[in-house]
């Protein structure tokens, strides 16, 4: 955009201040697409100079349009539209869903639909290294945020290691964290596999979306340091919701 465009829309002669003019412009490109989810805007000085504004009335445009959730900082990169759909890093490291959403400053809530003591389905029993005979903690739930369910999840936790386990209040306390503040164990790794499936019946309730919907299916297993495993999972995401996204490096 041409300085002349920034002077059309900024009114130096309004007694609105001229970050809070700034702020409401990015505000409407970012509203109308004309930068969608991770457009990275122009350096800061650059911007500064083209709008013919001074760099700490910028900034301060930025900083509330950060504080909204609207922009975001990347050291060494820059200033970036933020992603309208939530983006987890579960692609890269072992987090949880809930640790996602908590360094996102997303306000989300857990449904507890089952938490019961039980048989483990064979292939799942031979995942988690138990008999079939041995009894696991059967958890199924459903995180939802603002916009609505956003994943339906399914695990299985051995409690001959997580003695206890299935007395936690999952729709107040995370599965990872109960296992490592609460039990004191230590989660070293994990595999996760990632698919597309149509959404079934059960998982389609769940999400609130069509029978046959796309979804994202993520098959997990978590494994202690001593090697262990401790839990396996079936999940289930609305990927209009929430993207699953990698930050690869060639190096």
């Amino acid at each position: 955009m041409s300085s002349e465009q920034w002077t059309n829309e900024l009114d130096r002669e309004l007694p609105r201040p001229l970050h809070a003019q700034i702020s409401s412009a990015f505000r409407d490109r970012i509203a109308g697409g004309e930068w969608p989810d991770h457009y990275r805007l122009k350096p800061e000085p650059d911007l500064a100079d083209e709008m013919g504004v001074s760099r700490g009335t910028l900034r301060r445009a930025i900083t509330t349009l950060i504080a909204e959730g609207l922009l975001v900082q990347v050291r060494g990169r820059g200033t970036f539209v933020t992603a309208r759909a939530i983006e987890p890093s579960i692609a890269q490291r072992l987090t949880s869903l809930s640790e996602d959403f908590e360094s996102q400053g997303v306000r989300w809530e857990t449904d507890v639909l089952e938490s019961i003591v039980g048989p483990v389905p064979r292939p799942i029993a031979s995942l988690l290294g138990i008999s079939v005979e041995q009894p696991a903690l059967r958890l199924e739930r459903v995180r939802r945020t603002d916009a609505g369910p956003v994943v339906y999840l399914v695990n299985y936790v051995r409690t001959d290691i997580a003695v206890g386990i299935e007395h936690v209040d999952f729709s107040e306390h995370s599965l990872f964290a109960s296992l490592e503040q609460n039990l004191g164990l230590t989660i070293e790794s994990g595999r996760r596999t990632f698919s597309a499936v149509t959404a079934s019946a059960e998982v389609a309730a769940a999400l609130d979306v069509e029978v046959g919907a796309p979804t994202q299916y993520i098959e997990q297993i978590t494994y202690l340091a001593d090697g262990r495993s401790i839990e396996y999972s079936d999940i289930w995401i609305r990927t209009d919701r929430l993207r699953v996204t990698s930050l690869l490096s060639r190096r």
